[in-house]
């Protein structure tokens, strides 16, 4: 990567943010190959995958407050020993890993709200699971549907709430997006101090 960033002229020019389409596309297509279970293509898209990150360190390195794949492996590798002290360490293995693994990243980042770290760039779908995901390992006090279900019975579901919306006019992305805002607003609420029982 090194010598096609000084030889090829499509390399050279490429930046962090001209890659994103393909960082995107490549990531779409090794979830494609998961998903289908053929293992030939998903090494063949591992490995462009790994080009990214490849790609996008080479970049880095060039300037001059950047840094070097392997700065990049060791921070992962660092990041991973710190996380779990019941492997690398003589900890007890937590009996709610879920909640301690956030924990850790709360702690290690700094964050003061659950909603702290999610991409907007995530769909709606992705974005809303994520959000739950973190009030439900925070504990926090939010009232959620937690019925028994299927993965069956999920896809069905939104694939007929999207056709009951496109029947009424309704784009189910932006309907959802508008739901996550006033979600936002309840994870909020559950955690101000005067609303946090979960240290009760």
């Amino acid at each position: 990567m090194a010598r096609l960033r000084q030889e090829c002229p499509w390399d050279a020019q490429q930046t962090h943010r001209s890659l994103v389409q393909y960082l995107v596309e490549e990531t779409a297509e090794t979830i494609e190959a998961i998903e289908l279970g053929d293992q030939d293509h998903l090494q063949e898209e591992l490995g462009d995958l790994l080009l990214q990150v490849i790609f996008h360190a080479q970049i880095a390195s060039e300037q001059a407050c950047g840094f070097t794949v392997e700065e990049v492996a060791r921070g992962i590798a660092d990041k991973l020993i710190s996380r779990h002290p019941y492997v690398f360490a003589s900890a007890e293995v937590p009996v709610d890993l879920h909640y301690t693994w956030e924990q850790r990243k709360v702690a290690e980042k700094g964050r003061t709200s659950a909603l702290q770290g999610i991409p907007e760039q995530l769909s709606a779908l992705a974005r809303v699971n994520k959000i739950i995901s973190r009030a439900r390992s925070q504990r926090l006090q939010v009232a959620l549907p937690d019925d028994p279900t299927t993965a069956e019975e999920v896809g069905e579901e939104i694939l007929a709430l999207a056709a009951r919306a496109q029947a009424a006019g309704i784009d189910p992305e932006q309907a959802l997006r508008d739901a996550i805002r006033a979600l936002e607003v309840r994870v909020r609420h559950a955690e101000t101090p005067s609303n946090d029982k979960s240290s009760a």
